[in-house]
């Protein structure tokens, strides 16, 4: 197999968690409102998860929206929270669950031993997704669960077009400044690769507003999201094309007070590990009763002019034909 392209330099990654994990607490409303969105969703499911794995658990925020009693009455019983960086696996370690290092794209755990599998805004920075996809469908048991939310989509579009053209206009040229994003079209198809049965994909924007441009920035430094991309500028951007990136933004986006929005795109994942009690979709003429009789019309085989209808004129009275 042809090793996957490296898109995002996990070292950097790593530095960048390390160094938000002392504030990140301020700036964690968008992983706590995610959190709840998907933690929902789990609630939906009426059944009991005696072994859990937070995959990308930063400082714990799935651990205390579970105490808080966020997916409702469904039970989740020892809860093992992983992260890429050693200071946000400490702080996690803190919320009276296990906490270990570990990188998502090489799961240090046994085939069949976790019963569910929750990622929250960490898989948006794997180079391997197909892989990192493949080792969690084998880490859960028959039957277990794997729910994800991960940014993707057009998030934080307008972010990155104020960034290139500033860079365009003041540099002459260019460099990635927003790392790119998965799209909804391509995980379902993942999901499927991977081996989950049952697979759900769906996504949900969610739209921040900040006073500035370089507000936004510095949330974005201090959730310990910025730029990993392998292919960015690695020397720090000018003090003038930042400032003029701000400039545009607000220019273009921001409202009578002088807010601006910023778009984050949620793509949620859903899979379950294959297992023979699960619903299989019905073989093609195997059902049981015609679809004709259901809706009390004539059936007719392929071909075959329908017989006219009493009063019929063959045009809709809405003036469509």
């Amino acid at each position: 197999m042809n090793a996957s392209p490296e898109v995002f330099d996990r070292r950097s990654l790593r530095l960048h968690r390390d160094r938000a994990a002392a504030t990140l607490a301020e700036h964690d409303f968008l992983l706590r409102e995610v959190g709840e969105r998907l933690l929902d969703r789990l609630g939906d499911i009426r059944r009991d998860f005696p072994l859990a794995l937070d995959l990308g658990c930063h400082h714990g925020v799935v651990a205390d929206l579970l105490a808080s009693g966020a997916a409702g009455k469904t039970t989740v019983g020892t809860m093992i929270q992983a992260d890429l960086s050693l200071p946000l696996a400490r702080l996690a370690a803190k919320k009276l669950s296990p906490a270990l290092v570990a990188d998502e794209e090489t799961l240090p755990f046994a085939p069949g031993s976790l019963d569910l599998v929750v990622s929250l805004l960490s898989l948006h920075w794997v180079n391997d997704l197909p892989g990192a996809l493949l080792q969690i469908g084998q880490a859960l048991k028959p039957d277990g669960l794997f729910l994800a939310a991960m940014i993707g989509g057009n998030s934080l579009a307008a972010l990155r077009s104020a960034l290139m053209d500033a860079e365009m206009e003041i540099e002459g040229g260019a460099s990635p400044r927003v790392s790119p994003f998965a799209d909804l079209r391509d995980m379902g198809g993942l999901l499927q690769r991977a081996g989950f049965a049952l697979p759900v994909t769906d996504v949900d924007s969610i739209t921040v507003s900040y006073s500035s441009a370089l507000a936004l920035m510095q949330d974005l430094r201090g959730m310990g999201e910025s730029n990993a991309s392998k292919e960015r500028r690695r020397t720090i951007m000018r003090r003038e094309t930042l400032l003029r990136a701000a400039a545009l933004y607000e220019e273009r986006f921001a409202d009578a007070d002088g807010r601006i929005p910023a778009v984050f795109d949620i793509i949620y994942l859903t899979g379950w590990r294959p297992h023979g009690s699960q619903q299989k979709a019905l073989r093609p003429g195997s059902a049981a009763a015609r679809l004709a009789a259901a809706l009390d019309s004539q059936e007719v085989a392929a071909g075959e002019a329908a017989p006219p209808q009493p009063g019929g004129s063959g045009r809709r009275d809405d003036g469509y034909s």
